[in-house]
């Protein structure tokens, strides 16, 4: 058996594998957030409950509706959108004029309101979601085996990451949300309506938490604690990439999901605590982040 460092290769690359499937979702989430905080100043605390909330929806639609995988795929994050939608209408848009403390205050409410909702619906035990039998299985690879639905979730992450990416970065929609969060009056002065393409931003970054959720629902449990688990480390990724910026939350969600799987092969102890260390390293010699722009 082929070792390296004293471990054995297939355990070493299973591990790496658990970190870039952790890593897809830290990714997603942490996407969503820098693009909420990036064109918003919105420090989204109720994104985890989105996260949450779209695994719980394709949870519903199949165990009441019958509405399996595929159609939840779209269903659940176009329902997650439209929720963010509502609550950036009807509260987060009166507290752009005000200290961010605001808008971050009401969004921990408002995570702790839908929590509270499922754990009394619920309770705090997980729910299964079945993988659907297209990606059942898996295949061998030669130095190990890959579960295909895990394959498929790496996959689908690094589509919708760098999509979203291009389409903030590289299109006019997405220059005129830049402008917009730069000079909004002067975007407005030119015919764009500014407030819809804030509601639309909130909306684009809800979703694609409802989104990771439903990824997230056949290898987790649902549980109305999913997101509460999970929300802290995104946040520390956020951080450590650089508040607001969308190329690195991408990029430190996926490499703070591979050094927590290396650090689970060589020092499992320290798996939990990891990525916090990266963090106030990172923070102690760049405080922008990574990819952040100094002030």
């Amino acid at each position: 058996m082929t070792m390296i460092f004293g471990i054995p290769v297939q355990a070493l690359l299973g591990q790496l594998l658990v970190g870039l499937i952790n890593g897809s979702f830290y990714a997603m989430l942490s996407l969503g957030l820098a693009v909420i905080f990036g064109l918003l100043r919105v420090i989204n605390f109720a994104h985890g409950a989105q996260y949450m909330l779209g695994a719980f929806i394709g949870y519903l639609l199949l165990t009441h509706l019958g509405i399996g995988y595929w159609p939840a795929l779209v269903l659940a994050p176009l329902i997650v959108g439209i929720f963010g939608v509502v609550v950036e209408r009807l509260a987060l848009s009166r507290l752009y004029d005000t200290d961010p403390l605001y808008g971050l205050l009401f969004t921990f409410g408002l995570a702790l309101v839908l929590e509270g909702i499922f754990r009394y619906c619920y309770g705090v035990s997980g729910n299964p979601y079945a993988v659907p039998p297209l990606l059942a299985g898996g295949t061998n690879l030669g130095f190990m085996f890959l579960p295909i639905y895990r394959g498929w979730v790496v996959v689908a992450s690094l589509i919708v990451c760098f999509g979203t990416w291009a389409l903030i970065e590289k299109t006019r929609l997405g220059s005129y949300l830049r402008a917009a969060t730069e000079n909004p009056r002067l975007v407005q002065a030119f015919g764009v309506n500014v407030p819809l393409l804030l509601t639309l931003t909130y909306g684009l970054g809800s979703a694609l938490a409802g989104l990771a959720g439903i990824l997230a629902a056949p290898i987790y449990q649902v549980s109305p604690l999913m997101g509460s688990d999970l929300i802290i480390v995104v946040f520390a990724v956020v951080v450590v990439g650089g508040m607001g910026s969308i190329l690195g939350a991408i990029v430190t969600g996926y490499m703070l999901g591979l050094a927590e799987g290396l650090t689970k092969v060589f020092y499992p102890e320290a798996s939990n605590l990891v990525v916090f260390v990266i963090m106030a390293i990172v923070l102690l010699v760049r405080p922008a982040g990574l990819f952040g722009k100094d002030a």
